[in-house]
């Protein structure tokens, strides 16, 4: 299941990037997101390990993921290295300047396991996954604005 959105933000990438690597910031607008860790002593660049706990309907997710790009105030892509109840999962944020500020680009490709199943499953579940992107750009957009 892939979903795919884009927000304007009325700030520069700069001042957008801490929401996407700081922690405590990225909780306050990733609202499925209970918990959120970096696992390894690096906390930035590419190789960088961390781990999450997200709860968007179904069961509490419990997710390791490793940083596969980093460009700073400009690209953050990341890939599941293991976890439970999905096969497969990556995000990809993106950010460029426009004149009015940032656009900021999230993708999010999850791979559900159980064959046919899971792809019924992931299609079920896409109209509410898309409905929590969309509140968490709605929310790094205002977080970012002020």
């Amino acid at each position: 299941m892939k979903i795919q959105k884009s927000i304007e933000i009325a700030a520069s990438p700069e001042k957008i990037w801490p929401f996407l690597v700081e922690p405590e910031k990225i909780l306050k607008w990733c609202i499925t997101l209970q918990k959120f860790e970096y696992t390894g002593k690096e906390h930035s660049g590419i190789g960088t390990p961390f781990y999450f706990e997200e709860k968007a309907g179904g069961p509490l997710m419990k997710l390791n993921f490793i940083v596969t790009e980093w460009v700073e105030n400009q690209k953050l892509v990341s890939k599941m290295t293991s976890g439970n109840f999905v096969k497969g999962y990556e995000q990809r944020w993106t950010m460029e300047k426009i004149p009015s500020g940032s656009r900021f680009n999230f993708i999010e490709d999850v791979k559900m396991p159980w064959g046919i199943f899971g792809k019924l499953i992931g299609f079920l579940g896409r109209s509410s996954s898309e409905k929590h992107v969309k509140e968490m750009l709605i929310k790094l957009k205002s977080l970012a604005e002020s």
